[in-house]
């Protein structure tokens, strides 16, 4: 019993451990996807969109890792993250609207649900790793990540409202990700087999590029200003 126990705490500590470092990259697109909202509107969004991401992932726990070897899922994933990352520093150049809109609303709990889903099947499978095939602890660990999510990814949003900075290291880190995950979609292994060297090139290309039309979109917006 006592060493049925340990086992059990063992797992338990080690789904949080896991739900704490992964928590970052979902975080950071949660965080970005609610800039353009008014910050009365922000909230909802936030809690709205990690909620029912995590719904969707209870649902998709146990197709994980088929959705893995899926063509064309992790390569739209990834190119829907760095849509997210060119998108919002666009809109950080725009005039800000205090107005309430349930389009922006809905819109933002669209991009987290989405993101969310695709950046987090490896998340998924970590936890259901460490849980050993035990729903319970599965539905602990996804549980779990909600406040976890919600709290970093309001920390952030703050953040980068009072250091717009951030939003371009942000968008940089979402460049990266997404090239990622695109460069591991089973279809890009399957046909180009990319090495090292050029994950990393196609990661700094991607990265560049999402810096210069932010700096692009950034000078328009303030020669309209």
């Amino acid at each position: 019993m006592a060493a049925g126990l340990h086992y059990s705490l063992l797992d338990f500590v080690s789904i949080v451990v896991i739900d704490l470092l992964l928590a970052s990259d979902n975080a950071l697109v949660i965080a970005l996807a609610v800039q353009a909202l008014p910050k009365t509107r922000r909230r909802a969004a936030l809690i709205s969109g990690a909620a029912l991401a995590v719904v969707i992932r209870v649902a998709v726990t146990f197709i994980a890792a088929k959705l893995l070897e899926m063509e064309f899922i992790q390569l739209a994933g990834g190119a829907f993250v760095i849509w997210i990352a060119v998108r919002v520093l666009m809109d950080a150049s725009a005039p800000k609207r205090e107005a309430d809109s349930p389009r922006d609303l809905w819109r933002a709990i669209g991009s987290i649900m989405l993101a969310d889903l695709t950046m987090s099947t490896d998340n998924i499978l970590a936890i259901a790793g460490a849980s050993h095939g035990n729903v319970g602890l599965i539905l602990f660990g996804l549980a779990l990540s909600i406040p976890l999510v919600i709290f970093s990814s309001t920390l952030l949003a703050v953040l980068m409202e009072k250091y717009p900075v951030l939003l371009y290291v942000g968008a940089a880190i979402l460049g990266r990700v997404g090239g990622e995950m695109m460069l591991t979609d089973a279809f890009v292994r399957k046909t180009l087999q990319p090495s090292d060297a050029l994950r990393y090139a196609v990661e700094a290309a991607l990265i560049v590029g999402i810096l210069v039309v932010g700096r692009v979109a950034s000078r328009r917006g303030a020669r309209v200003g």
